[in-house]
């Protein structure tokens, strides 16, 4: 199933967005490999059928929604106090989200079929702007899939380090995004 032509509305009531990181390091053994969710975010999609070229992506997330979802690894399970004060670091320490409470996402360029296609653009992350492509397709029923890889200190993020720099979080993150059909009804006009 192919996407309707039109603007359509995107975001966490229509999809799931998720970011999976993973550790490194001598103390690697003792972290957790996190799968976060993004529980506020939004954004529109203009697709274009007749000239792919001149579709689009917008989107828009709340830092401070950020959730973690799953550890896994670790010496022990992960608790509701760990996730609390990773949620907590995230926020305070890693993203300051008092001072950027978002990150924003402007395609500048889409390329290739409605089953494999790249979405090349502008990500913005504590006021830095720095191109992404996101790789993705369409499955049989017009679900949109796909991923893309941020490296945290192209953005002069500081990946978390923790025991002396021996428990580290790699630099490269792992985005994931699912997103229902972009059918007529979802059509914003």
């Amino acid at each position: 199933m192919d996407p309707a032509s039109g603007k359509h509305g995107i975001g966490s009531d229509t999809g799931q967005l998720r970011i999976k990181t993973s550790r490194t390091g001598l103390g690697r053994k003792a972290g957790h490999d996190l799968t976060i969710e993004v529980t506020r975010w939004s954004g529109d999609v203009t697709v274009d059928v007749a000239d792919p070229g001149r579709s689009s992506v917008v989107a828009s997330i709340e830092v401070d929604s950020l959730e973690v979802r799953e550890g896994v690894g670790g010496l022990k399970p992960l608790t509701d106090d760990d996730r609390a004060d990773i949620k907590r670091t995230i926020r305070e320490k890693i993203l300051h989200s008092a001072e950027h409470p978002r990150i924003t996402f402007t395609s500048t360029e889409i390329a290739g079929t409605p089953h494999a296609f790249t979405v090349t653009g502008d990500l913005t992350i504590m006021g830095t702007t720095h191109p992404i492509t996101l790789e993705a397709g369409l499955d049989a029923e017009g679900g949109v899939h796909g991923t893309a890889t941020v490296v945290q200190s192209t953005w002069g993020i500081k990946p978390y380090k923790a025991f002396a720099g021996a428990l580290r979080l790699a630099d490269e993150v792992r985005i994931e995004f699912d997103l229902a059909a972009l059918t007529e009804t979802a059509a914003l006009g």
